[in-house]
């Protein structure tokens, strides 16, 4: 893992904890993953992949009008019906092909049953998912932490973002290293992971920004080293 740097001399952990409390008492609880149920979840991780949230949202909601946020429903839904749903979400084939290979692996390995997938011990179903084409790590996490409630930190763009100007990581640490990070320096609960990434995103799409952050009005501004971030490139992707 690279090197990683942070504000003063506060040790990693307190460091963190005062940020969360911070963006806590600003913005108040998220109340993450705007699903109603599991499958909703995890159909959301991945139709979210490179695309903004209400172009998922619109895509949920045709799947739901169609019927098909129900697994059995869903497994036997033609390819072209699928599409046809999830064609606000962009890349819509590549979508509904990792939708189909995700079901079939859930019929493989779990009998169809998420309470079987979620009743795996937790690091072997990362890695049994992290195998199906099509979902990434940052895909997986979402589904592991948000579905079913696994502490797996979700360290998107938006939380790199904010930890690198902060001086907490690098900017040019990778996903796994600054989940490594978190997971090194954070207790292992998935609620305050839910949270955490959940303030984070919020604190990344309206204030730190990959172009012209909007640090003045931030709740974590007065964390910054001589109240300035530091530069950093930040990819667009929004996951993986």
């Amino acid at each position: 893992m690279r090197s990683v740097t942070r504000p003063s001399e506060v040790e990693p952990g307190a460091a963190l904890h005062r940020f969360f409390a911070k963006m806590l008492s600003e913005l108040g609880p998220q109340d993450w993953w705007p699903a109603r149920t599991r499958l909703e979840v995890i159909l959301g991780a991945i139709l979210v992949q490179n695309t903004a949230w209400q172009n998922t949202a619109l895509a949920l909601k045709q799947l739901r009008k169609k019927g098909l946020l129900n697994l059995a429903r869903l497994r036997t839904a033609s390819p072209a019906k699928v599409e046809a749903c999830v064609r606000s979400a962009g890349f819509y084939r590549q979508k509904a092909r990792t939708i189909q290979n995700f079901l079939g692996w859930l019929e493989h390995e779990c009998q169809g049953s998420l309470g079987r997938m979620f009743a795996l011990a937790p690091e072997e179903l990362r890695r049994q998912l992290l195998e199906v084409k099509g979902l990434g790590p940052e895909t997986v996490d979402v589904i592991l932490l948000y579905a079913g409630r696994r502490p797996f930190f979700v360290a998107d763009n938006y939380t790199r973002r904010v930890l690198a100007r902060h001086g907490m990581v690098h900017p040019s640490a990778d996903y796994a290293e600054v989940q490594q990070f978190l997971h090194g320096h954070l207790p292992s609960d998935a609620d305050l992971f839910n949270e955490y990434h959940a303030l984070l995103v919020e604190i990344g799409k309206q204030h730190c920004r990959s172009r012209a952050p909007r640090c003045e009005e931030c709740p974590l501004e007065e964390f910054l080293e001589q109240h300035q971030p530091i530069e950093i490139s930040s990819p667009n992707c929004r996951a993986g």
